[in-house]
């Protein structure tokens, strides 16, 4: 299993991070010293729609796949309640326009990034390694980069940590991460959602963690039913 402490930058790049995320409009890192980011965010608000009525009856069920995030991920927090996120949009891999819905009957963890974000660049290898190992039909990490201005940095960033698995999904507006700020889930970079096969949120987290360790590897199994 991967030293949780990886994620710990020197203050140099701390400082580093933060002022990056000044110059880019963003908002500061956050960093724990658990090594996983346990910071809650507001009680998330739930809309009026169907969707999310059908998502608030899996209340139960957020809590049981909740509960089985320990260790390396223990800082997963149940949805509460859970909501509907069908409509978040960004880009695909080939540039085109999409939401959430397009994933509908796939189980997804997905996780917003950027280049300027120290905590990341532990993170994105640990995320890719998740992918590699367990992405199928029935799951996939969904990592969404949303760095301002073009692809350059974004791919320069994604070859210097030897990402090869996970697709290359953009949101250059920054359009992405205010939705999930406005709906109490982002405090800041990186920010992770587990996301049932209809769109429902089910568990969210603030910050990095080893998304490859066997603890990650269970938290899936059992969003995916396969450790009931």
């Amino acid at each position: 299993m991967a030293d949780g402490n990886r994620f710990f930058p020197a203050p140099r790049l701390i400082l580093a991070a933060l002022l990056a995320g000044v110059l880019a409009g963003a908002v500061a890192v956050y960093v724990s010293e658990s090594g996983s980011g346990n910071i809650a965010p507001a009680q998330v608000a739930v809309g009026d729609s169907r969707d999310d009525a059908a998502c608030v009856a899996k209340a139960d069920r957020a809590k049981t796949v909740a509960a089985a995030a320990t260790g390396q991920v223990a800082a997963l927090l149940p949805a509460d309640p859970p909501q509907s996120l069908r409509g978040l949009a960004f880009n695909s891999p080939d540039g085109k326009p999409m939401t959430l819905a397009d994933h509908a009957g796939k189980t997804v963890l997905l996780n917003l990034w950027a280049t300027w974000c120290a905590p990341c660049r532990a993170e994105m290898p640990a995320l890719d390694a998740l992918q590699k190992e367990m992405g199928s039909d029935a799951f996939e990490v969904v990592a969404v980069n949303v760095d301002a201005g073009d692809d350059t940095k974004p791919k320069k960033f994604l070859e210097e940590t030897g990402v090869e698995s996970l697709g290359y999904y953009r949101d250059s507006t920054m359009a992405l991460f205010n939705d999930l700020k406005t709906r109490g889930l982002a405090l800041g970079l990186p920010v992770t959602m587990l996301i049932d096969a209809e769109g429902c949120l089910i568990a969210h987290m603030n910050g990095p963690a080893e998304w490859s360790s066997p603890d990650a590897k269970r938290l899936v199994e059992t969003a995916l039913g396969k450790a009931d």
